[in-house]
């Protein structure tokens, strides 16, 4: 039995695996790589041909884990995908936004090279997918239920266990049963928080034999500066009262919702001005509409709210801007405002188009609610760059940069080592993933060091034999 370390390996994002039982071979997510330093890995060809997979499983909806699969089914994989009906329900709107995406920044590179006099298109050619790849991976979906086994293969069973980290997200158990023995290998997939608003709270397992588990925030504690509704309310007066735009980077999934659901609580209960809110991503319009229809994955708290008649996605003064048009029109209100708008790392999408409106102005503030990969535009300007570029012009940096701690979907330092801490007995390996180098390596250590876990921190495409 096999593991092939595909993705995320010393790095965020781009997480994908490949278990190989005799010739069964299984795909755990197929996420697009987002940090630039290695963006040309989504063209690199898999070790493991996609026509030879047999099965996938997507532990969640995130780009950086699902955001490849239309590349894989291009390249001839032809088998069902198991995940969540929530994740299942979101996959369309997901994958047909990157491809939009990914065409429209094609296209306004090619008017900007031909503007400026370049021969050749970009490199690399930054379309892996187009929509007729979508309509080729949606069949393939199998919605699985929670805490059901499910046999994908022979002797290789699966159960999906919520990860408290997105709607529908989950950590997956693959138990495999072969010549009499059995083994089981724990996927983490992202672990979230505690206590986060609309979604349930992180699974936990008591026995694995091997355990491959993000690391993310793996060096850090999340910072606590007050309470996330307090932090906030604070960052919107502070920059109404400038006369400036909040400008929000915002993912689509997950967080554009979490920040909706905290908005229209501080509306409600007047902590705020009456400013209009703006959510200015079609994707997250489509997200929100696909989310108000899975209550049913909802926590107790958020339907009590509904049962109240206090829907957590609507509040007044919220506008959806879901059309180009729509989104232009923004520009046009000069008092200020509220945008969310993605990409959340600012490295595609309209979300660029807000920065260079309101990145000069030293009135606007640029507000960071999560993760920021290495190299990406908004990690840049998190940094405290002085010039950044957009669009291919450079902008000096005047508006007010801010970051709000709390929202973070993953478990920080202590959330990863409690969750690990709940294995009865010390796993045979455990690989750590999803992380940037030197913090899968810090945590690594102090894993060996406090639950006397082995742990290893793999390499880009690196295989391990597994027992």
């Amino acid at each position: 039995m096999q593991l092939h370390f595909l993705g995320a390996n010393r790095q965020v994002t781009g997480s994908r695996y490949c278990l190989q039982v005799g010739k069964f071979e299984v795909l755990i997510d197929c996420g697009l790589v987002q940090e630039r330093p290695y963006l040309e890995r989504n063209w690199d060809p898999c070790p493991i041909p996609a026509h030879e997979v047999d099965a996938m499983l997507l532990t969640h909806i995130h780009v950086d884990h699902s955001g490849l699969i239309p590349r894989f089914v291009r390249d001839g994989f032809r088998g069902p995908i198991h995940t969540t009906r929530a994740t299942e329900q979101l996959l369309e709107v997901v994958l047909r936004d990157s491809a939009r995406i990914q065409q429209e920044d094609l296209e306004y590179k090619r008017k900007r090279h031909r503007r400026e006099g370049r021969k050749g298109g970009p490199h690399p050619p930054l379309v892996l997918y187009d929509d007729q790849d979508v309509d080729h991976t949606l069949p393939l979906v199998k919605p699985i239920a929670y805490d059901r086994p499910l046999e994908i293969g022979p002797g290789v069973r699966v159960l999906f266990r919520d990860a408290g980290h997105v709607l529908g997200s989950a950590m997956i158990e693959v138990l495999v049963e072969a010549e009499g023995r059995s083994t089981r290998i724990v996927f983490s997939g992202d672990i979230g928080q505690a206590n986060k608003p609309i979604i349930r709270d992180p699974s936990f397992f008591e026995a694995a034999d091997y355990v491959i588990m993000e690391s993310t925030y793996g060096d850090r504690e999340h910072q606590q500066a007050g309470d996330i509704e307090t932090q906030l309310a604070d960052v919107i007066r502070e920059t109404a009262e400038r006369g400036g735009n909040l400008v929000i980077p915002t993912f689509a999934v997950e967080r554009a919702q979490e920040l909706m659901y905290y908005i229209g609580r501080l509306v409600r209960a007047k902590r705020i001005p009456a400013l209009r809110v703006y959510l200015d991503s079609p994707m997250a319009v489509d997200v929100t509409e696909i989310y108000r229809g899975l209550s049913d994955f909802f926590d107790a708290e958020t339907l009590a709210m509904m049962a109240e008649d206090r829907p957590p996605l609507r509040f007044p003064g919220l506008t959806m801007a879901r059309s180009v048009n729509e989104s232009r029109a923004i520009n046009n209100y000069r008092q200020p405002c509220i945008i969310m708008s993605s990409s959340g790392m600012c490295n595609a999408g309209r979300i660029k188009h807000h920065l260079r409106q309101n990145i000069g102005r030293p009135s606007s503030t640029i507000l960071f609610v999560g993760h920021q990969g290495t190299g990406t535009l908004g990690r840049q300007i998190l940094d405290g760059a002085p010039i950044v570029r957009i669009h291919g012009e450079d902008h000096k940096v005047r508006a007010k940069i801010a970051q709000l701690y709390g929202f973070s979907g993953h478990a920080d330092r202590t959330g990863l080592l409690n969750w690990l801490g709940h294995f009865k007995k010390p796993p045979r390996k455990v690989f750590l993933t999803h992380g940037e180098e030197q913090v899968a390596l810090k945590l690594a250590r102090e894993i060996e060091a406090t639950l006397k876990f082995p742990t290893h921190v793999p390499t880009y495409r690196e295989m391990v034999e597994l027992e």
